[in-house]
């Protein structure tokens, strides 16, 4: 698996990816779905994107952007999303080991999770063997696609 920065013409198939993701509506705060000219827009914005590609196939990605500004812009925050036809292949951990070191180089002192959905076992035990670390649960912090509220569990990671 290749994981790269992306370029205008990996907007297919990371819109594509980004939306299963929001459309599933368990893991990202955001509703609504991106489309050619908001999609550009928005990853052309972040401090990184990456894709996750084999064989001219993308399978996943990431962005990477501040968490706050200021005297807290040292810490950044990231997305992750899988195809699902791909999930199982460890791409997601591909994924954030590479966000770890992309923040590294960036400048970022360390790396926030904001709102990682209680009922996500994968992800978060992904990133407890990562090295992640809890920092307590919030309860009913994530409204789910069927309208009931799950706790979310901020993580951080020093870079």
């Amino acid at each position: 698996m290749n994981i790269r920065e992306y370029t205008k013409n990996d907007l297919t198939g990371i819109i594509k990816i980004w939306n299963e993701v929001v459309e599933e509506g368990m893991a990202f705060p955001q509703e609504e779905s991106l489309d050619e000219e908001s999609a550009e827009e928005f990853f052309a914005s972040q401090s990184y994107t990456a894709v996750a590609e084999e064989n001219g196939k993308i399978y996943g990605l990431y962005i990477l952007h501040p968490n706050n500004v200021g005297r807290c812009g040292h810490i950044c925050n990231a997305s992750y999303a899988v195809s699902s036809d791909a999930r199982g292949r460890h791409i997601g951990e591909q994924l954030v080991q590479d966000c770890l070191k992309k923040g590294k180089e960036l400048g970022f002192k360390v790396l926030q999770f904001n709102a990682v959905v209680e009922s996500n076992i994968h992800a978060r035990h992904l990133y407890e063997r990562l090295g992640f670390v809890q920092l307590g649960v919030i309860p009913g912090g994530f409204r789910m696609k069927d309208g009931h509220y799950e706790n979310i569990c901020p993580y951080y990671h020093e870079l």
